[in-house]
């Protein structure tokens, strides 16, 4: 976990390693909410991006008896 301080405007500079971990890229938009007491980031994905993102799932199962 990594400590960052708000400016007087209340800006925020997320840390190198975190932008780079999340592949995060300047202007790109996020969420921002707050969840019991803390402040989550969720960056805005295109849904293009994620197509393979399951390749390679295993996609059989065994039906129970009597189900459809």
């Amino acid at each position: 976990m990594q400590t960052v301080t708000l400016s007087p405007r209340f800006q925020v500079v997320i840390p190198r390693r975190v932008r780079e971990s999340m592949g995060l890229r300047s202007a790109e938009k996020a969420h921002v909410t707050s969840f019991r007491n803390r402040i989550e980031i969720i960056p805005l994905r295109d849904v293009r991006k994620l197509r393979g993102y399951l390749r390679g799932i295993d996609g059989a199962f065994q039906r129970e008896d009597g189900r459809v």
